[in-house]
């Protein structure tokens, strides 16, 4: 049996306002999609494609998940989020490898921007 990591599946209120966060963040073009989902990417394609899912109700809690994007400028990325509509969390951590920032989504998704340095 193969087992392939295909996708992840974000819940939100307003799928086509977040998925178009993401794209702008990720430079990934919506694909093929059921009415009111959107996907980014298709299947089969190199990266794991991203669904926002539509449900009724805001999150409550943290959920135990989240994505990590690797930048090459930790500061223009936390600026270009913020200019899609995401915000800093103000969780900073600074390691010998790098740093890494949680970030969110215009729904609160928390994510992390991680620079590598070296």
């Amino acid at each position: 049996m193969a087992n392939v990591w295909s996708g992840v599946t974000i819940d939100c209120l307003d799928p086509v306002r977040v998925a178009r966060f993401w794209s702008a963040l990720l430079g990934r073009e919506p694909g093929p999609s059921p009415e009111g989902w959107v996907y980014l990417g298709e299947r089969g394609d190199p990266q794991p494609r991203l669904v926002f899912q539509p449900v009724g109700e805001p999150p409550t809690g943290k959920v135990r998940i989240h994505l990590d994007i690797t930048v090459d400028d930790i500061d223009e990325a936390m600026t270009a989020v913020d200019e899609l509509g995401g915000r800093f969390t103000g969780e900073r951590h600074d390691y010998e490898e790098g740093v890494v920032v949680v970030m969110a989504d215009p729904e609160d998704h928390e994510f992390c921007l991680v620079e590598y340095y070296g």
